[in-house]
């Protein structure tokens, strides 16, 4: 800036000051400046406002008294004033941006663009931050992938948010769920629609009832009435501290033209400071425009301030060394992991740099500014380098994204025309789409044109799927009326005396249901129903005269009752053998009675309950006991109806329990060694041995079973053998 530049701002500014007094400054008072210096800080090669040292004492030693010396402070730039007229807002904006080397917030370092773009994120933090204290919490809260959160973990989490969080600090968290909820509700109802014009119906009938759409209307409707009801609450605050901090402007402006002992007019101008400072939160549009204007006149007050150097420079020695500990806090943060805790702390330093810390002396102000510009630098350069990293992964992410969109465009190319392979396609695509909230955030360059190229692709898919499934409706009416057809032969059999031929026919009736395929889905429940009804009805009649022997259940069920009161009475001989010849009749016994009715089942729980009691009495551990009893099992399954199949299952039911006490086994014993240098006494090694043990004992237990199956099953084909045999002898004698 040359000096009849500087020549001009001093004129505007003592032109501001030596105007008639208002209520507050106007529009045209506020000076408008590049975010990113400070005149105060301005090196002297640029040519200040304020004097040199040379000019300060010649002004010293010529004046006479404080009075005349704010005379001469006032009257010379008023002569000057006329020569430039600066009666708008646009001159004065336009005279402070066409200097792009000073502003009056920081140094005047010369930027790149780069500097200037953090310089201003700064300060625009700092603006939020400056409407609420509150607001700095929202750097607090994390920001999740919402891209990867499904429509219901997008609800929850903005309900968290809004039941736990203050909100004038979750904008930017609700914003971005507002975004991905918005994209795939309209993706999720476009599909739903597709499927209802596909079944047949009209698109102006199409409505769906979304749950999830309306919980997230009412959580979204609660966070938009607290955030109104915030800032109407806020509004009259901010405004009348915004009156306040333009009150202290007019009052400042006021001080170098009151004539009064300099040392009253420096106490009155420390009172103003302390003002500004305890003054509240203003709108945050307003907060730069403010501050700059506050310290533009903080500015000519120091410059008035070159009149009593001592005063001056005593502030300026103080306000070095509260600088340089703001250099030293930001030249630390180079060392600091977390980037985003760093910036934030960056901010702080800058906000307290701007608010609440004057000018030093003109030959320190460039190189304490370059300190703290290098610094804030610094910390840019980490943010870019790592936001580098961040952009190639996004940019993986773009082409991971990308592949599975060309997939998904390969699957709605070759849409099954068969139903089984398309609903193992529409689970493939399902994958995919996992797969592509899964993969991340991409360039924001590329964002709409990936969602809208999954989007198609998708919606091509969709579209094969329905046009297929509308092609099956001529054929699912066609299976619809076979099935009618079958619901009226069950209809006329169901009351069938002809058991035999019935049940056949029933059965046929069965198996054909099954070999015809879908129905149309309005049908499909109804007709189910209908035809279940009819063939339970017939069922029910055959089991009911199956039941007709229940008389004999219900007398065995008395015997095993009786039985029962016998053996809960029965009391040891001493001689186990004895006594164990006796429980083993009495299982033959118990097993002879026969069938009970089928709600009378529990006494043979009651049985085996009575059995464990007196084996223990007799001394029968717990695996001889089971295998006795076992017999009995073996017993009831070789008397089946279906005796190969019953035993078969017996047999693979028997050699999975051992595979599996085996590998527990094993597991355990390998556990073991990690132990192997524990003591014997040791609570977790006595543990395990003492699983091991009980996973040993259980193996045995199975494996005697096993041998008792073999046993049975050996016994059988001797006998089946036999029967042969008979019977072929039988034959060739006759």
């Amino acid at each position: 800036m040359n000096e009849a530049e500087n020549a001009a701002i001093e004129k505007t500014a003592v032109a501001e000051n030596t105007a008639p007094e208002t209520q507050a400054p106007k529009k045209e008072d506020m000076v408008e400046t590049p975010k990113a210096k400070n005149v105060e800080d301005a090196p002297p090669s640029q040519g200040n406002v304020t004097s040199g040292p040379e000019e300060d004492s010649a002004k010293t030693d010529a004046a006479t008294s404080i009075t005349e010396k704010k005379e001469n402070a006032a009257s010379e730039p008023v002569e000057k004033t006329a020569e430039i007229e600066p009666t708008t807002t646009e001159s004065t904006t336009a005279q402070s941006k066409a200097d792009k080397t000073e502003n009056l917030d920081t140094a005047p370092l010369k930027k790149e663009g780069d500097t200037e773009e953090v310089l201003a994120e700064i300060d625009d933090e700092n603006a939020e931050d400056a409407e609420d204290n509150d607001n700095k919490y929202r750097h607090e809260i994390p920001i999740l992938d919402y891209h990867e959160m499904s429509m219901e973990n997008l609800v929850g989490e903005l309900q968290r948010l809004v039941r736990n969080e203050k909100v004038q600090a979750i904008k930017k968290h609700v914003d971005g769920i507002k975004h991905e909820f918005d994209q795939k509700f309209q993706e999720f109802i476009d599909g739903k629609k597709e499927e209802f014009i596909a079944s047949g119906g009209s698109e102006i009938d199409f409505k769906y009832n979304s749950v999830t759409k309306r919980q997230y209307n009412e959580v979204y409707g609660d966070y938009r009435e607290k955030r109104n009801q915030y800032y109407k609450s806020r509004e009259n605050s901010l405004k009348d501290n915004l009156a306040k901090r333009l009150e202290i402007i007019e009052e400042l402006k006021g001080l170098i033209s009151v004539e009064e002992d300099v040392n009253t007019t420096y106490n009155t101008f420390r009172t103003l400071q302390q003002r500004w400072r305890n003054t509240g939160p203003i709108p945050r549009n307003q907060y730069n425009d403010v501050w700059r204007t506050y310290q533009h006149h903080i500015e000519m007050f120091y410059d008035f301030l070159n009149l009593n150097r001592e005063l001056r420079d005593l502030d300026f020695k103080h306000n070095l060394e509260e600088k340089t500990k703001l250099v030293v806090r930001a030249e630390a943060l180079a060392d600091e992991n977390d980037l985003g805790r760093a910036f934030r702390e960056l901010q702080e330093l800058h906000k307290i740099w701007k608010e609440e810390i004057g000018p030093v002396a003109r030959n320190q102000r460039e190189e304490i500014w370059e300190r703290f510009s290098n610094a804030t630098k610094a910390l840019h350069n980490r943010r870019q380098e790592h936001q580098k990293v961040l952009d190639k992964k996004y940019e993986e992410n773009l082409a991971q994204k990308k592949e599975i969109i060309a997939k998904i465009g390969a699957l709605a190319e070759n849409t099954s025309s068969n139903h089984k392979a398309l609903q193992q396609q529409i689970k493939q695509l399902t994958d995919l789409r996992e797969q592509f909230f899964k993969a991340g955030k991409v360039p924001q360059k590329e964002n709409e044109a990936t969602w809208k190229a999954f989007k198609d692709a998708t919606r091509n898919f969709n579209h094969n799927k329905n046009a297929f499934y509308k092609s099956l409706k001529k054929e699912q009416q066609q299976n619809l009326d076979k099935k009618r057809e079958l619901v009226a032969s069950a209809k006329s059999l169901k009351d069938s005396e002809e058991w035999d031929s019935a049940t056949q026919e029933f059965k046929r009736i069965q198996s054909d249901w099954k070999k015809i395929g879908h129905v149309p889905r309005k049908y499909s429940d109804a007709i189910w129903k209908e035809f279940k009804n009819a063939c339970n009805h017939y069922f029910d009649r055959l089991h009911a005269l199956k039941n007709s022997a229940q008389k004999e259940e219900e007398a065995n069920f008395k015997k095993k009752t009786a039985r029962l009161d016998e053996l809960r009475k029965w009391v040891p001989s001493g001689d186990k053998e004895t006594d164990l010849a006796t429980i083993k009749a009495t299982i033959s016994e118990w097993k002879g009675f026969g069938r009970v009715p089928f709600k009378q089942k529990h006494i043979d729980q009651k049985f085996n309950k009575i059995l464990d009691g007196i084996f223990k009495k007799i001394g029968v551990d717990k695996q001889e006991s089971e295998l006795l009893r076992y017999g009995n099992k073996i017993g009831r399954l070789a008397s089946s109806q279906d005796q190969g199949r019953a035993l078969g299952n017996e047999r693979q039911y028997i050699r999975k329990k051992i595979g599996e006490s085996k590998n527990e086994i094993l597991q355990l014993e390998n556990n073991l060694q990690f132990f192997k240098h524990a003591s014997e006494d040791n609570p977790m090694v006595m543990e395990v041995v003492k699983n091991i043990e009980r996973h040993k004992t259980s193996l045995e237990t199975w494996k005697g079973k096993l041998k008792k199956l073999n046993i049975m099953e050996n016994t059988l084909n001797r006998a089946a053998e036999e029967e042969r045999d008979a019977e072929a002898t039988s034959s060739e004698e006759e």
